[in-house]
């Protein structure tokens, strides 16, 4: 896996492997019920989703709730679905300057009873939010890994 520093300053991939067949994983990513119960960075979160709007065009709204009161607003809209395969879709936090958004890209490969999660994060304004974003990806890929198991 790159390190963030080889990575170019607006992007960054990870992967993870997980042993659950690919539609398993790609639900848990689609699904509102199952993405909420691993979708944040840490155990000391929970996540509320407002709405998920699975179509090409439609959006997503969710809160993360820390344990110690803060709460982060994120939201954006699916451009390409393609169960069980590939997900793409805007991140917007509400904190986010008006017209800045990120874009990611989800690729679920298939390795029969596991599956190998590609998920690339561009577009960042710079290099320090996307090393925040990719050690915020790392804890909820811990979250689904653990949430899969």
């Amino acid at each position: 896996m790159a390190t963030p520093q080889s990575q170019p300053q607006n992007a960054l991939q990870l992967r993870r492997t997980f042993a659950a067949p690919r539609e398993r994983v790609f639900r848990a990513w689609t699904d509102a019920r199952e993405f909420a119960l691993w979708f944040h960075p840490t155990t000391d979160h929970t996540t509320v989703i407002s709405s998920l709007n699975l179509k090409v065009g439609g959006t997503y709204s969710l809160e993360m709730h820390h344990k110690n009161g803060d709460v982060h607003k994120l939201s954006g809209t699916y451009q390409q679905i393609k169960p069980p395969e590939k997900l793409v879709f805007t991140w917007r936090w509400a904190t986010d300057p008006p017209g800045q958004e990120t874009l990611v890209s989800l690729d679920f490969l298939d390795l029969g009873n596991a599956t190998e999660v590609v998920l690339s994060h561009g577009q960042f304004p710079d290099a320090a939010t996307r090393d925040t974003h990719n050690h915020g990806w790392k804890g909820c890929l811990d979250q689904l890994q653990r949430y899969l198991s």
